[in-house]
């Protein structure tokens, strides 16, 4: 097992001590090359980089409107299904 210097949590791959120390000092291990954000995540870095390509993978079907996140068109959705996620007291 792998421990945290800081905190004493423990992990089972170095690779996951790694990111965990990363978010204790705040030290970025992936940045953009195109405009210099960071991220404690290559698939954070990879979502962002969407940006900069134009890159969308998910469309609806029912309007054909693209995202780059899969969150965006399950909230998109609901346009079309009329769900209210949320009710007022």
């Amino acid at each position: 097992p792998y421990s945290c210097g800081d905190c004493g949590k423990s992990f089972s791959r170095s690779s996951t001590l790694s990111y965990h120390c990363s978010l204790h000092t705040g030290n970025s291990l992936y940045s953009c090359d195109d405009c210099g954000k960071s991220f404690t995540k290559s698939t954070s870095l990879r979502i962002h980089r969407r940006i900069h390509t134009g890159e969308k993978l998910y469309s609806c079907g029912d309007c054909g409107k693209s995202f780059t996140r899969r969150y965006s068109l399950s909230n998109h959705r609901r346009i079309h299904t009329k769900e209210k996620p949320y009710s007022c007291n």
